[in-house]
């Protein structure tokens, strides 16, 4: 994997903000730098920040937050776009639930939460990555993705990019888990669950990712035609795809 320092891109107002250039796809070309990024939300991001996101030329941002985190956390900067492809959150929510019944509350219990909700992710949501795809297909300048934590719907959104580049799974597991050294959650959250519940859910681990990957399988016999089916990434838009992102 390439150099963390230049994958990283430090911000002072989001942690988890980085690039997806550099790793080696398909026919051994490598994804473009300084042309995908994704990331935790922007509503926290100081004038420093802009001007480097500005210096990236980044115009557009993806914002894969429900509609309630985007109004708690709303941004409007100037010179990026906000498009909403609205995935509402479900995980604190179903603990939530299950903790006003009087049931405790355990690790195992968040887990669940978590799988479940990456596998409703492509039960439910697969037409919000599909818009992504559309708008990369569109023009291939400057972008950024991202949801609240820049882990979950972007983490599996920037899984689909990455296989339909030909970036190898290990790259792809690299990637997705680069979350957990990098994210440093704020104070948001819900306080009626405990600690050990709480890590789970603002981590990533290889069981998330593995639950829409099997949900994929399952229903559409692989990534590859779920791509194609679901996402609308036809041969000649994978082409064009690797066309503008590849080197």
């Amino acid at each position: 994997m390439q150099d963390l320092t230049q994958r990283h891109i430090p911000l002072k107002g989001a942690s988890n903000f980085r690039d997806l250039g550099g790793y080696v796809a398909h026919a051994g070309r490598r994804v473009k730098w300084r042309t995908i990024f994704r990331s935790d939300h922007l509503a926290n991001l100081e004038p420093e920040d802009l001007t480097q996101l500005q210096n990236l030329g980044v115009q557009r941002a993806f914002d894969f937050r429900g509609v309630e985190e985007s109004q708690a956390q709303a941004y409007a900067w100037p010179q990026i776009k906000r498009l909403s492809l609205s995935i509402e959150p479900t995980v604190v929510q179903r603990l939530q639930a299950q903790y006003l019944t009087g049931k405790p509350l355990t690790a195992a219990d968040a887990l669940d939460a978590m799988q479940t909700t990456y596998r409703d992710f492509v039960k439910t949501d697969s037409n919000r990555f599909a818009q992504l795809f559309e708008h990369l297909l569109d023009q291939a300048d400057p972008l950024l993705f991202h949801c609240t934590a820049g882990k979950d719907r972007t983490g599996l959104a920037a899984a689909l990019i990455l296989t339909a580049l030909g970036v190898s799974q290990a790259d792809i597991w690299q990637d997705y888990l680069l979350t957990n050294q990098l994210y440093k959650r704020n104070s948001t959250g819900a306080a009626t669950l405990s600690p050990d519940v709480m890590k789970i859910v603002w981590e990533v681990q290889e069981s998330f990712l593995n639950a829409a990957l099997d949900e994929i399988q399952i229903r559409h016999n692989g990534i590859h035609n779920y791509l194609h089916s679901q996402l609308g990434l036809t041969p000649a838009a994978i082409s064009r795809l690797q066309s503008l992102y590849l080197v």
